[in-house]
């Protein structure tokens, strides 16, 4: 058996090490995609978290981190937001409304881009979830051939159907009354 200190000199990470690695590269895109997809930081962050779990407890990292993480954490999404539709359905409107409700009103300042964020939050809404996934994740930097694989798509089809999500979201920005960015 080897000790710590001849593993690390000989070269040998811990998957600890590789896991602290790999959660410190991807933690911060994958949150801001499923912030994206979610329009809610807080089940964004909590579906991140748990996806990170999740490859921890599997105990080696997979070929492509950075897919595999994006698989999961769309499966734990999907799964989140059934849940909550069901608890929607469940509880009275204005209760939930109340509890949901923002107290701590924006400042003058930040209207206006609350006001886009909206805007943008509905024309993503509008769109097909594929193509509403295809788009956050090129925004968020993933390859083609990493899109294909997260979505399950051929890597040649990727730029046709970016470019198809690209017009539609356009125009469901132009429906809403504003225009592309």
């Amino acid at each position: 058996m080897t000790s710590i200190a001849e593993a690390v000199s000989s070269g040998d990470r811990s998957f600890d090490d590789e896991f602290r690695e790999e959660f410190d590269r991807h933690f911060a895109s994958l949150f801001r995609y499923l912030d994206r997809l979610s329009g809610d930081p807080d089940l964004a962050a909590d579906v991140a978290q748990e996806a990170f779990i999740r490859l921890y407890r599997r105990g080696a990292l997979p070929a492509r981190t950075g897919s595999w993480l994006v698989v999961v954490a769309r499966n734990l999404y999907r799964n989140a937001r059934s849940k909550s539709r069901r608890r929607r359905r469940l509880l009275a409107g204005e209760q939930v409304r109340r509890a949901m409700g923002d107290s701590n009103p924006s400042p003058v300042f930040s209207l206006e881009a609350a006001g886009a964020r909206k805007t943008v939050r509905k024309a993503l809404d509008a769109l097909p979830e594929r193509e509403r996934e295809i788009l956050l994740l090129r925004y968020e930097g993933f390859s083609y051939r990493e899109i294909a694989e997260t979505l399950e798509l051929k890597e040649t089809s990727v730029g046709t159907l970016l470019l198809r999500a690209k017009q539609a979201f356009r125009r469901a920005l132009e429906d809403s009354g504003d225009h592309a960015p």
